[in-house]
């Protein structure tokens, strides 16, 4: 279910209504495929999910001759297998476009002569034509992403882009809490707020996104399990944060610090220099977490 997003929910249903195209921009966890789920089950369309990587090949988006079968019988249409576009251009349905700018250049090619035209030409097939209601929605993080490229100019003349952007305290804080299920709500916006805390602090170049925030509380009730203790004991919200943010985050180049570092000091800051993890690092600055 999406959290929040009315204005953004309104703007791609009303640019989908309108036959237009979408391009759906924001980092990661920002409900990107979520919100257009929902669109599409609220309308009652067709939905086709496709991964954007660099081993999307035309044919693997497009469609492909059997080729047990072609040497068998030869080329026909009847052995010929649908990819994620074939079948959404037949159906009229949504062609969700996961990570685009990770997508080589010659799929991005095709795509643009689908968005312009509505049609196709397959080789050895003919002429693909889209259905009533087709329509191609893609996602794409920020360009300096690892593994991204920028797309050209002529995707983005093709698309409406709406931006999305990490939403608002309160939003994240009902989005984790319907992740986690019973959790002390006090604590679990403290965590929040160390999460939201790394999209602003100056040696982190990439802050985590809510995601960060779901895995600290859940790892964080596991680990209190574990350890005999309630999840809002210093040690184990120290620990399950490292475990759940260090990875998530990206320092800019050249910090002559780490992302256990500044993540303990984002916890400490929140919750208190009392939770440092045992083993201490030296004066002011906390050691690795005991676990």
């Amino acid at each position: 279910m999406v959290v929040g997003r009315r204005r953004e929910i309104e703007v791609v249903a009303a640019a989908l209504a309108a036959g237009r195209h979408v391009l759906l921009e924001g980092p990661p966890g920002t409900g990107k495929s979520t919100l257009l789920r929902a669109i599409a089950t609220a309308a009652g369309v067709g939905f086709e999910f496709v991964e954007g990587n660099a081993e999307l090949t035309p044919a693997r988006l497009v469609g492909h001759h059997d080729p047990s079968r072609v040497m068998a019988e030869g080329y026909s249409d009847a052995i010929f297998v649908d990819g994620p576009l074939a079948v959404a251009m037949k159906a009229g349905s949504l062609l969700y476009i996961e990570e685009i700018n990770r997508v080589p250049e010659e799929t991005l090619n095709l795509l643009i002569t689908v968005m312009s035209e509505g049609e196709l030409h397959v080789p050895r097939l003919g002429r693909l034509v889209a259905s009533e209601g087709f329509r191609m929605v893609a996602a794409m993080n920020p360009f300096d992403a690892v593994g991204t490229a920028r797309i050209s100019s002529a995707i983005y003349d093709r698309t409406c882009r709406i931006l999305m952007g990490y939403q608002g305290a309160d939003e994240e804080v009902e989005i984790v809490a319907r992740a986690v299920g019973d959790a002390d709500p006090a604590w679990v916006r403290r965590v929040v707020e160390v999460v939201r805390a790394t999209r602003t602090h100056p040696d982190i170049r990439i802050g985590s996104s809510v995601r960060g925030a779901v895995d600290t509380v859940l790892v964080a009730g596991s680990l209190a399990t574990l350890r005999g203790t309630g999840p809002d004991d210093a040690e184990v919200g120290l620990d399950a944060a490292l475990a759940a943010l260090s990875g998530r985050v990206r320092l800019h180049e050249g910090s002559a610090r780490t992302s256990e570092e500044v993540i303990t000091e984002l916890w400490n800051r929140v919750f208190g220099a009392g939770a440092e993890a045992g083993g201490g690092g030296g004066e002011g600055k906390a050691g690795p977490p005991t676990g």
